[in-house]
């Protein structure tokens, strides 16, 4: 393994932190407009989604300047994977969101004839945005969309490690809304106790279980809602039917994407031990054609976002390769840009801390199986993942996988692509997550579901007290017809 290392490790920049009675001043403005929101017409909510769309794609350029200076992310990964979604999802509103928030008649009961019932859909209120710093413009932005949309005030709090990002979020936000409707408020995890300390009507997390975790037992003290957008390690699975060119060739996307750095990353690779040596060889040469002898000079490989990411990175990477994991491509770093190249290994064992803790990095752990049973233990030994990849020409196979595991999402014979289809919920499962993002399923989190019924001509109650043989007759047609 070649590395180069620099002679001083750098300092992180971070965004500079919010003053509290700043956060006080923005909360409190926040709390006073809120029905003036919730009143607000859904046109009217929409006006502002579509000028957010509008300024969105005017500043591409500095969008994805930003990202470049933040974590060297290429400006095509920065237009598809950051600004393409908040784009999608703001017509994904405009088309539907008339159809989503209006209220929902539902059938009356026998038993209840005289009334007529509806669910109306009303914003929840103040929401808290906690989000992270691996897809830092898009995940902002796509769950402020929707819970504005739906009527509620937001603050969304970016993360510290990507202050151009940061700085560019601030700008679109105030192109577009009052402060006192959307706000952003920057930090360091100081900021975000601040915030939490604080009664919010939903907090929207995306982040480590861990730190989701510390977010979910704060929110029980007042009993706020929290959507957990968290993560894990999502594994692959490669059957002896796979098309491996194919599957090699998705591994530039759904592995080495913004370095490894997405929460629905391929984490580690389970595959038929009669396919796993000519899959490793595809595999390097598919890297190979697309980053060149030298990824690192391509242009287009990320950096890790930071030397403290890159330093536990590089730790997991030592730690394989010192208990015997084979490098088969790749392994090579650099702490002077934070950079670790795509990398293949081999010879995996489940006591590398790789196997036991989510890589998010450049990392491809490659382990073989004898069959379907053994793989699927595996997955089962850990906790639900986000994502369960399935590379398979068999149906039936495909079909064993998915009723034998469980996941917040599976894509056969691809990768992460499903995070952008704009008809299926995003989350996990337990560990991996509570609660859906995106379009129908995002606005469903911050809204509440409020039954209303209404008495036309208020029957005369045929079961008040005192109790006489009649009631029990009626209870009992009730129980055996109604």
């Amino acid at each position: 393994m070649e590395t180069a290392t620099a002679t001083a490790t750098p300092t992180i920049p971070i965004a500079p932190n919010t003053k509290l009675e700043e956060i006080l001043r923005i909360y409190d403005a926040q709390k006073k407009n809120f029905q003036n929101v919730k009143n607000s017409s859904p046109s009217d909510r929409l006006k502002k989604i579509k000028k957010l769309r509008q300024v969105v794609y005017e500043k591409r350029e500095k969008i994805q300047k930003a990202l470049w200076n933040d974590f060297h992310k290429p400006a095509l990964q920065v237009d598809v994977s950051e600004i393409y979604p908040v784009i999608a999802e703001a017509k994904n509103f405009e088309a539907n969101l008339h159809e989503w928030i209006a209220a929902k008649e539902v059938d009356t009961p026998l038993m209840l004839v005289g009334t007529n019932s509806k669910i109306i859909h009303e914003p929840k209120g103040n929401v808290l945005l906690l989000c992270p710093w691996n897809y830092p413009f898009q995940i902002p932005l796509k769950n402020m969309i929707a819970a504005y949309a739906a009527g509620n005030v937001v603050i969304i709090k970016p993360s510290e490690f990507t202050p151009n990002t940061d700085d560019i979020i601030r700008e679109v936000v105030k192109e577009v809304f009052a402060e006192n409707e959307v706000a952003v408020i920057s930090g360091d995890h100081t900021v975000s106790i601040e915030l939490m300390n604080l009664r919010f009507d939903h907090i929207h997390f995306t982040g480590s279980p861990l730190h989701g975790k510390s977010v979910m037992k704060k929110a029980a003290e007042t009993l706020t809602s929290v959507t957990l957008e968290l993560g894990g390690k999502s594994p692959t699975i490669i059957d002896d039917t796979a098309d491996l060119k194919a599957t090699a060739k998705n591994f530039l996307w759904g592995k080495f994407l913004n370095s490894g750095q997405t929460c629905v990353a391929i984490d580690y690779v389970l595959i038929d031990e009669k396919k796993k040596d000519e899959f490793v060889s595809i595999l390097k040469d598919t890297i190979k054609k697309a980053y060149g002898d030298n990824p690192q000079a391509s242009g287009d490989d990320c950096r890790i976002v930071n030397a403290k990411h890159f330093g536990r990175v590089k730790k997991l990477l030592d730690d394989a390769i010192a208990k015997g994991a084979k490098v088969e491509i790749g392994a090579q770093t650099d702490a002077s840009e934070n950079y670790v190249a795509p990398t293949v290994l081999t010879n995996v064992t489940p006591n590398m801390e790789l196997m036991n803790e989510e890589i998010f990095g450049p990392i491809v752990p490659i382990v073989s199986y004898k069959n379907l049973d053994e793989a699927i233990r595996i997955i089962n030994s850990k906790e639900k993942p986000l994502a369960l990849y399935i590379f398979s020409k068999s149906n039936k196979n495909q079909e064993y996988i998915i009723n034998n595991t469980s996941a917040g999402a599976t894509c056969i014979n691809e990768t992460m692509i499903h995070n952008g289809h704009a008809n299926l919920p995003f989350g996990g499962v337990n560990n991996s997550g509570i609660g859906k993002s995106h379009g129908y399923y995002g606005f469903k989190e911050f809204v509440n579901e409020r039954p209303v019924l209404k008495a036309w001509n208020p029957p005369s109650n045929l079961l008040l007290p005192p109790y006489k043989s009649l009631h029990k007759t009626i209870a009992d047609l009730m129980l055996k017809y109604l």
